[in-house]
């Protein structure tokens, strides 16, 4: 059994695990690598999430250095897990595409980001945080995520929201969610309150009694509990004293069936990319690529021309056929075009020596 502690000021994260540490990398793929060999990431999903975000996004410029060590991270009221700790909460929500999912504690917004691209656009991804400037840094991270990664239209996005307030103040008449997490130590006497914002089928994962603890709702009145990981985390803050004694009153966003526009929205979306990723658009048949011609040659029809020839005092006027006459202009055969100038320049010089005449003036 090894231990691992981490210090942040105030702030103390430390789990137990069977096995050697998860080795720091390179760069974010290297870090996945690593949890995988450890067994901290088991499943496709999960990992695909993690690796379509860089972690290393959601820290200060200043903090970067440390982003692919497995280490929990600390600055004001920004906070991030080690990455072994979200490995094993992703994995133990079980999620699934079209789940419902709260996060309390949303903080810097980097787990419920990893958690929408496995919900899907049909999903439900709403987030609790109880300080401002942390719900500001949370949105623009996702903004930066959404503009500028590479990944994102890889994936059926559900986009978070986030909601500041007091976890332990949601509103008693809020709907039921899939799956539930909370990121700070719950105390014994909130474990119901936390069971009772699950579905029945729903899976609540959260650290209590210094113990990562799953929680099924098999029923409305039972439970299965299992316990994955010996943790350390910040309690929950208590509502203040001075809400103490007032009724639950944070209203989350309702889990509403989703509107015309945003189906719309999805169905085009989901339609641009399956045309995206088929070969050159439909342009490749049996393995062979089919070029389309750069420019098409049109086809102009032109009038036969008029030719007025001056002679000292006669004007000659002849109807004479012009090389460009009878839609020859394809550009199908140059020598037709030569042959057809020179007997129109023969049949001037002709005129202009008197042996031709059709009409005189």
């Amino acid at each position: 059994m090894t231990f691992f502690f981490f210090f942040c000021g105030r702030w103390i994260e430390w789990f137990v695990v069977m096995g050697g540490a998860v080795s720091a990398g390179e760069d974010n793929d290297e870090l996945i690598d690593n949890l995988k060999e450890a067994q901290y990431i088991r499943s496709n999903a999960v990992e695909q999430a993690f690796r379509a975000i860089d972690r290393a996004d959601y820290y200060l410029d200043e903090y970067k250095d440390n982003a692919y060590k497995d280490l929990a991270w600390k600055h004001g009221n920004l906070h991030l897990s080690a990455p072994c700790i979200y490995s094993e909460v992703m994995e133990a929500l079980d999620l699934h595409p079209g789940l419902s999912f709260l996060n309390l504690g949303s903080g810097t917004g980097y787990l419920s980001t990893l958690v929408g691209l496995i919900l899907g656009p049909f999903g439900i991804n709403h987030g609790v945080e109880l300080h401002a400037d942390v719900i500001e840094y949370a949105k623009q991270k996702l903004d930066q995520f959404v503009r500028t990664s590479n990944s994102f239209d890889k994936f059926d996005f559900c986009e978070p929201c986030f909601v500041i307030g007091n976890c332990l103040d949601i509103s008693l008449d809020s709907s039921p969610y899939d799956r539930v997490y909370c990121g700070a130590g719950v105390q014994k006497e909130h474990e119901e309150y936390m069971k009772n914002l699950l579905k029945v089928g729903g899976i609540l994962v959260m650290p209590i009694e210094e113990k990562l603890t799953k929680i099924t709702r098999t029923s409305p009145s039972t439970w299965d509990t299992k316990k994955i990981l010996a943790v350390s985390f910040a309690p929950l803050i208590q509502p203040g004293k001075v809400d103490a004694g007032k009724t639950k009153s944070l209203k989350l966003p309702p889990l509403d069936v989703r509107t015309l526009q945003d189906l719309s929205r999805i169905a085009i979306r989901s339609r641009i990319k399956k045309m995206s990723q088929e070969p050159a658009f439909r342009g490749v048949k049996s393995g062979v690529h089919r070029n389309t011609p750069r420019y098409k040659r049109k086809r102009l029809r032109r009038r036969r021309m008029e030719t007025i020839i001056f002679l000292d005092k006669e004007v000659i006027a002849s109807r004479i056929p012009s090389p460009f006459d009878d839609n020859n202009n394809c550009g199908d055969d140059d020598q037709r075009e030569e042959e057809g100038g020179a007997l129109y320049h023969q049949h001037v010089a002709r005129l202009a020596s008197g042996h031709v005449s059709e009409w005189r003036c």
